[in-house]
C-alpha cells in the first residue's frame, strides 16, 4: 500500500497497474498521476536542476513545471498532470534532459 492514505467507506481504487519507476516494478493504481504515485512511493525529489538541486510536486495542477520526469523516454513530462498507465516507464529526471 505504500503511504496511500487508507480510503473510507464506499470508496474504492481503480483497477491495479504495475510501471516501472527508477528500474523498479512499483502498484499504481488507474486514475492516479505519475506524481500520486512517486510520492506513495515515498520519492519526493521527481528531478533536479541543471545545478544539481532537488525538485519535487509543488503545485500538483501543472502550472510550475517542478514535478517533471521522463515518461516512456520523453523528457520533461509534468509528474502531476500524467495518468498512470499499465508498463509506463518513469523515471527521474537530471537537469534539462
Amino acid at each position: 500500500m505504500g503511504r496511500r492514505l487508507e480510503l473510507g467507506p464506499g470508496l474504492a481504487r481503480g483497477r491495479q497497474l504495475t510501471l516501472t519507476l527508477d528500474g523498479a516494478a512499483v502498484t499504481a493504481y488507474e486514475g492516479e498521476t505519475v506524481a500520486t504515485v512517486l510520492l506513495a512511493e515515498g520519492r519526493i525529489a521527481t528531478r533536479t536542476t541543471p545545478g544539481g538541486e532537488p525538485r519535487g510536486v509543488f503545485c500538483g495542477m501543472g502550472v510550475c513545471f517542478d514535478c517533471l520526469v521522463v515518461v516512456d523516454g520523453i523528457p520533461n513530462t509534468r509528474a502531476c498532470m500524467t495518468k498512470a498507465r499499465e508498463g509506463m516507464d518513469v523515471r527521474r529526471q537530471d537537469g534539462l534532459a
